[in-house]
């Protein structure tokens, strides 16, 4: 036991000093990513997929709450911190990739219909859903709200959400320049004709977003 805990800790060690060094390469020994606005330059960005989430949440039954989460979700952010407004952000989301913790409920989200007819949530083969900006306004130092058209389950509503800027900075990895925001929004899914279980099951969606960037 005693054998295994050093290797552990041997491996956990040189992880460590491999974040260090790459750290150190870039010029950087702390955090690489600032709460600094000052830090962002501009130009067009790429979806950081793996550490991209969009959560969701609905509430069952008034006991509790359901929640999810999408992932692998790609797209573009081209910014400007001189000229916020002419923010454009597109960004694709693969329905299909839903997850849950319950094996049951992803089941039941991607469940064909019964008899050939409607799914009660998306089906077996969900388009991918998309949102693309129309508008951002800046209402803080850190904060800004975006305003644009989400395309879920073949409808197109609009959209905003509340987004905040969360840090900026030289990933040590890729030395690419990154950027990373939280975002929050409510949508009514029956505006999406998601309707299964409305009201014992809130028609409303609470968004829990977290995004990050990369340039280059």
């Amino acid at each position: 036991m005693r054998k295994l805990h050093l290797g552990l800790a041997g491996i956990a060690g040189a992880a460590l000093l491999s974040v260090a060094a790459a750290q150190a390469q870039n010029g950087n020994l702390g955090d690489p990513g600032k709460m600094d606005p000052s830090v962002v330059t501009a130009g067009t960005y790429q979806v950081e997929s793996p550490h991209t989430l969009i959560g969701w949440r609905v509430n069952h039954f008034g006991f509790s709450d359901y929640f999810g989460i999408f992932g692998d979700s790609t797209g573009t952010l081209k910014l400007d911190p001189a000229n916020l407004s002419a923010t454009e952000l597109e960004v694709t989301i693969p329905v299909s990739k839903v997850t849950t913790a319950s094996a049951g409920l992803t089941e039941h989200l991607l469940k064909a219909g019964k008899d050939g007819g409607a799914p009660d949530f998306f089906g077996p083969n969900p388009a991918d859903a998309t949102f693309k900006s129309t508008q951002v306004r800046q209402t803080g130092p850190s904060q800004a709200l975006v305003t644009g058209m989400l395309t879920l389950n073949g409808v197109t509503k609009p959209v905003s959400l509340s987004v905040e800027f969360t840090g900026a900075g030289t990933d040590p990895f890729s030395g690419k320049e990154s950027v990373g925001f939280k975002g929050w929004g409510r949508i009514k899914r029956s505006d999406f004709n998601v309707n299964y279980g409305i009201p014992m099951v809130t028609d409303t969606v609470d968004l829990d977003i977290t995004a990050a960037f990369s340039k280059g």
